[in-house]
């Protein structure tokens, strides 16, 4: 039985929550967060809260259940605090510029790599890190991920892109002398 299905999802002030069918239609001011179950969940609103109840008593029923939950659970927070993923870049001549809506990096390849800001992120540049923000819990991930993925820090020098507390093994490299 899923534990995390159970519990109710609580309503933020400023949200709005409606029911069109099997879509559950979340909106803040001109922001509007959309999640389609396809009829495998349940939902019920009242007041200042959302619960989900299974469909079926099945084990797919039960993963549904949860799953849908922890999904609407992620969008309200989003229209109310919104999430964020912080980078640090580490190397010498290593370094990121936004301008407009292109992140600017530069990794010690022979040319700059410049990405496209998807709508609905903010991406803020502080000389060594870089915050990603915005109300969508799976795109600021994917955004930081696709990030990190131009230069991942290597177990040698420690250069390259990491998240913000990542911690990365090191290894020793060469050791120069005989053998005895």
């Amino acid at each position: 039985m899923s534990r995390v299905g159970k519990l109710p999802v609580a309503i933020t002030n400023g949200v709005a929550v409606s029911v069109d069918g099997t879509i559950i239609i979340a909106k803040k001011g001109n922001l509007e967060k959309r999640l389609e179950t396809h009829g495998r969940v349940g939902i019920n609103i009242e007041e200042k809260e959302v619960t989900f109840s299974k469909v079926a008593e099945t084990k797919e029923g039960s993963a549904f259940w949860g799953t849908y939950r922890a999904l609407f659970s992620n969008i309200m927070v989003g229209l109310d605090k919104g999430f964020s993923k912080t980078l640090e870049i580490n190397g010498v001549g290593y370094r990121a510029a936004i301008q407009g809506d292109v992140l600017t990096l530069q990794l010690g390849y022979s040319h700059d790599i410049k990405f496209d800001v998807p709508e609905g992120i903010e991406v803020k540049v502080d000389k060594n890190t870089i915050v990603i923000s915005g109300s969508d819990k799976q795109v600021v991930g994917q955004v930081a991920a696709k990030i990190r993925e131009f230069r991942a820090v290597e177990p040698y020098k420690g250069k390259g892109i990491r998240y913000s507390g990542e911690v990365v093994l090191r290894k020793a490299g060469k050791s120069s002398g005989k053998k005895k």
